[in-house]
């Protein structure tokens, strides 16, 4: 990696490099993740055992669809205990609601604070240095919102200012990258935690016909809390960027509000996810990536490092094929997805620690970098990154 111009910063191996001035920096990660885990192998039994169905037709959709997702573990809040405990999840058509909004918000309140504690544990200062908070989380429905309970329960200062994105789906994590820089940059020597939770509990229920996207849920995403501290100016012994955020932006596409589609009923969340996303994406990825490299002269997309949210593994492989990546660019990407499946806004964090390991052990030789999500509207995140090392 390249001088960045300007402050001295220690990387996680001792080294110095120099940091730009004024930009924001990522300066540690945490997750937290429920204890409850899932391997590829069992979901299957798990799932029609804990819905009681014995439909061989959603057993063979199931198999093939467990398959395909490239998924290898994940984590869920949901258990045998619980659903003990809350029949009527199974239920098809209980007003269910109320019960799994419960659940909802005392898991990702848990998983929330054992991620942001994580995050702060590494950054190594204490957590009354943190001047804002940015919440992000599509699982939970109260007032006041998670936001205040978590800086309650870490103990952060109540003049915190705190901020909460709210049920953006996937792009939620890279969004809320994307508002912790800005408040980093605009508010000098401040500290920004991002917390995003996120659990499948609101959606969750029995297979149906009229409702194939909850095999693809069943088979792809997963539960857990991630966490990231943000700051801007003068760079303190104990802290260890290794990641400047250097511009960002957001696109929607006209007209696509319908492809990811959520709605909240009595009987939780209703999710329908078109088959024409990855196709939607393709359709204006490399432009919105020019966007973003254009603005430090970069041409070749293989000349970038790449933090991609995998959505899943479709969306992967038409972003390769269309920018003709090279296979070792969204590596760390299918890494996440592998070991954690899709976690709505937090997987990108999940890859962004990939990241920091490949650039402290400097696998990685490109200077510059992409961080990229996608959710409902459909909405672009993205983001240009510079490694420190």
């Amino acid at each position: 990696m390249a001088d960045l111009g300007f402050g001295d910063a220690r990387s996680g191996n001792g080294s110095r490099s120099q940091c730009s001035r004024g930009k924001a920096m990522l300066l540690a990660l945490g997750k937290g993740l429920p204890e409850q885990v899932l391997p590829q192998e069992k979901v299957v039994e798990t799932y029609l055992q804990d819905t009681i169905c014995d439909d061989p037709a959603t057993r063979a959709k199931l198999e093939r669809l467990c398959k395909t997702t490239t998924v290898r573990t994940r984590y869920t809040v949901m258990s045998k205990e619980l659903l003990d405990e809350h029949p009527e999840l199974r239920t098809e058509g209980t007003p269910t609601l109320t019960p799994r909004l419960d659940i909802c918000n005392a898991a990702v309140l848990e998983l929330g604070a054992t991620a942001a504690r994580a995050a702060l544990g590494e950054w190594g200062r204490p957590a009354a240095d943190i001047t804002h908070l940015v919440y992000i989380s599509s699982s939970e429905l109260r007032l006041p919102g998670g936001d205040l309970f978590l800086a309650t329960r870490l103990g952060l200062h109540p003049n915190t200012v705190r901020t909460s994105l709210l049920f953006l789906g996937c792009s939620g994590g890279a969004a809320a990258l994307r508002t912790a820089k800005d408040i980093a940059e605009n508010n000098p020597g401040s500290r920004v935690l991002v917390v995003a939770a996120e659990t499948t509990v609101l959606g969750f229920r029995p297979p149906s016909p009229d409702r194939p996207y909850d095999l693809v849920g069943a088979a792809l995403f997963g539960d857990g809390a991630s966490a990231a501290i943000i700051g801007a100016g003068p760079i303190a012994a104990e802290e260890s960027p290794f990641l400047e955020l250097q511009f960002s932006t957001q696109e929607f596409l006209p007209g696509t509000d319908k492809v990811i589609d959520g709605k909240i009923t009595e009987e939780g969340i209703n999710f329908k996810l078109g088959r024409d996303l990855p196709e939607k994406i393709e359709s204006r990825v490399e432009g919105f990536c020019r966007t973003l490299m254009d603005r430090v002269g970069i041409k070749e997309f293989n000349d970038v490092f790449w933090a991609v949210h995998p959505g899943g593994p479709a969306i992967l492989n038409r972003l390769e094929v269309c920018l003709e990546l090279q296979p070792e660019k969204l590596k760390i990407s299918r890494k996440a997805l592998m070991n954690y499946g899709n976690v709505s806004s937090n997987t990108v964090f999940y890859v962004l620690e990939y990241l920091r390991d490949e650039l402290k052990k400097g696998m990685i030789r490109e200077e510059w970098g992409l961080i990229l999500a996608f959710g409902p509207g459909i909405t672009f995140e993205g983001m240009l990154v510079r490694g420190i090392n």
